[in-house]
């Protein structure tokens, strides 16, 4: 098992381990924050790890175990909340390192929660609905002692969903022996789900760049976006923001990219990847290299998919003034400092993607109150939480001379931090 308190600088070699990044922005945060070490300690160490051996027989009838993860990297502002995902490269580092970004994430935007994660190393593209559903019932079976509404809410993350999120809230209600429909988000609505979840995230993301817009006098109009990523955050900030009238003049998948410097169909778009499997081939717009089309001039690019995108080997070829991080962790330390200089405006990911958590967290409080909100009331309310924090975080980098990132954490840092120290430590 990796060190709990990372050590190691960040170097080419290690520029990608998702734990040591989110270390040395800690570090950065914490040394301006002048904390002492004690605090560093209790801050920087997840409150628990748990590691799970699940055994699930498959269709065919043999016999496999899987691994799985649920970090709860601090209860200190509140009961846990994080997601889970489900994918082959899973690691116990990843986790961790999500599970501390959560932590700051809810307190950049000040919702009581903590931080935590999970995940199971499998490849669930291979895995039939029936080996998924009991996959997913003995992972939450195995953690049962762990989670609960007062406790840690799981969320949908990588390659999980509402139908993951259902099986989960059933297992664990059969265990409560009654129905507990706070113990995850992000679940069907017709089991206690929030209006607005599923396109919160991307929301958030359209909220906070519509406020980077005005610091530089744009319009949204005459606002170029590239997004990488055409999943549920990046496909869903593409649709609200090409009704808004930004022009999306590239979205950028796996398999492929798509240009149109008129700003591409959003809608259309969508439905050739439905019919086709793909967005290349799309008749309104040309073909790209995927690894190029990030680099085209830009007025906002926006990394909506996996980790370590933007590194210190490709930051330098960016062509933005707004890079909206609708990913978590897609840039690196190294890629910051080069931001940095080439004066990109970064809205760090524990701010740009808090849109998901924030309306999680409205989903909780309306289990919790048996009480529902319309549409429009959950909308409003993100907006306030989202304006709010963008302006704290900006006016907080402003005043004490540091980047977006740095002030998120050390807004974070300082809130968890008074969070402690208010409450003591027990012993």
């Amino acid at each position: 098992m990796a060190a709990l308190t990372p050590t190691a600088p960040i170097s080419l070699a290690n520029e990608k381990n998702p734990w040591l990044a989110a270390a040395a922005r800690f570090d950065e945060a914490a040394m301006r924050l002048n904390l002492d070490d004690g605090m560093q300690k209790v801050l920087r160490t997840p409150a628990r790890e748990i590691c799970v051996n699940i055994p699930v027989q498959l269709d065919d009838g043999r016999l496999e175990v899987f691994t799985g993860y649920r970090v709860q990297h601090s209860i200190a502002r509140g009961p846990a909340k994080g997601g889970i995902r489900f994918a082959p490269d899973v690691t116990l580092d990843e986790v961790r390192a999500l599970a501390s970004w959560m932590t700051w994430k809810c307190a950049v935007v000040n919702i009581p929660f903590g931080g935590a994660k999970g995940g199971v190393v499998c490849d669930p593209h291979v895995l039939s609905d029936a080996e998924l559903e009991k996959l997913t019932r003995r992972y939450t079976a195995e953690i049962f002692d762990f989670i609960g509404p007062e406790r840690d809410v799981p969320a949908p993350d990588v390659n999980t969903n509402e139908k993951v999120m259902a099986w989960m809230m059933d297992t664990y209600s059969m265990h409560a022996r009654h129905t507990v429909t706070a113990i995850v988000t992000g679940k069907p609505m017709c089991l206690g789900g929030s209006r607005g979840r599923p396109e919160a995230t991307g929301r958030g993301c359209m909220m906070v760049t519509l406020k980077a817009l005005e610091k530089f006098g744009l319009q949204p109009a005459n606002a170029r976006v590239v997004i990488q990523g055409f999943g549920n955050v990046g496909g869903m900030a593409a649709t609200l923001m090409a009704a808004r009238g930004f022009k999306i003049v590239s979205i950028v998948e796996y398999d492929g990219a798509v240009y149109n410097p008129n700003g591409l169909d959003i809608a259309a778009l969508q439905r050739h990847r439905l019919e086709t499997g793909s967005i290349t081939g799309f008749s309104e717009a040309e073909d790209m290299d995927r690894n190029e089309a990030m680099f085209l001039p830009c007025d906002v690019l926006l990394p909506a998919a996996t980790e370590n995108v933007v590194t210190s080997q490709n930051a330098a070829r960016l062509r933005c003034k707004i890079l909206c991080e609708g990913a978590n962790g897609p840039t690196t330390p190294l890629a910051d400092v080069i931001l940095e200089d080439n004066k990109v405006f970064v809205i760090p990911d524990i701010l740009a993607n808090a849109g998901g958590v924030t309306v999680s967290y409205f989903e909780w409080v309306q289990d919790r109150q048996g009480f529902f909100w319309n549409e429009q009331l959950v909308n409003d309310r993100l907006e306030e939480i989202m304006v709010e924090s963008f302006d704290a975080i900006v006016a907080y980098a402003d005043k004490h001379g540091v980047n977006n990132r740095i002030a998120a954490y050390m807004v974070a840092l300082d809130r968890v931090a008074a969070a402690i120290k208010l409450r003591g430590i027990y012993a």
